[in-house]
């Protein structure tokens, strides 16, 4: 009978099978005790967090991951900072301008940046050692996302914990995640979004088209990982200068 050690040996001897995960770089801590993982370390990317995380789950015998994976970010920067920026984001995003925005950084009181009269939703955020905690209400999985990738975009980010709420409930779909992506890379500066086509099947995301160069084909693909829904990413674009 497998013991938890031997558990755990499994669970990274699956994450060092795919080498996007990157965890022969990125040393991770694994636990395993009655069905429950826990997992920590920093990885490489958004990716390489949701690959293990997606690797580990279809293994027999986890009934539940612990996720304490971090991303390692591209500049180190501290919680304020993150919680100044993100809140800029939020007030600057015109899909949020009747949002009641409020956020804060560990252990400083929330503060209300934006209340309307009549506000159609509610984004309310904290920052705590890197990792950007979402809650709200709003009334589209659009923005949802949306909130969600600019909490991932904000220098510093290390994880995003999207809990906003959906009001009414909408049903979710491949249809509602290649609408999302479309107008995440409509959004990001450094993307043509136009030579890009996108399709979605079952949560993985197929990228083809032109970009200009490797960074804007690897910027790409990284705006599909940072959306809520997606598992996987195939990127067949061809850089054409």
């Amino acid at each position: 009978m497998a013991t938890d050690n031997d558990m755990a040996e499994r669970v990274r001897a699956s994450l060092g099978k795919d080498s996007r995960i990157g965890a022969g770089t990125h040393p991770l801590f694994l636990a395993f005790s009655d069905g429950i993982l826990v997992m920590q370390g920093m990885l490489g990317s958004v990716a390489a967090k949701k690959l293990a995380l997606e690797q580990a789950a279809r293994l027999e015998g986890v009934v539940g991951i612990l996720d304490r994976l971090r991303v390692a970010p591209a500049e180190l920067a501290a919680d304020g900072d993150i919680a100044r920026h993100l809140g800029d984001s939020f007030l600057q995003e015109d899909a949020f301008r009747d949002f009641t925005i409020g956020g804060s950084e560990a252990r400083k009181p929330p503060v209300a940046l934006r209340s309307p009269g009549r506000p159609s939703g509610s984004l309310e955020f904290s920052v705590a050692d890197g990792v950007v905690t979402l809650n709200g209400t709003v009334p589209g999985l659009d923005h949802k996302r949306l909130a969600g990738v600019l909490a991932w975009w904000s220098p510093g980010s290390q994880d995003v914990i999207n809990g906003i709420a959906v009001e009414p409930p909408e049903e979710d779909g491949d249809g509602a995640v290649a609408d999302a992506l479309r107008l995440i890379l409509e959004k990001d500066p450094l993307v043509t979004a136009g030579q890009i086509r996108i399709a979605v099947s079952e949560g993985t995301v197929f990228l083809s088209g032109l970009a200009s160069s490797e960074a804007e084909r690897d910027m790409a693909e990284n705006d599909a990982w940072c959306i809520f829904g997606v598992d996987d990413v195939v990127n067949t674009i061809v850089v054409r200068r």
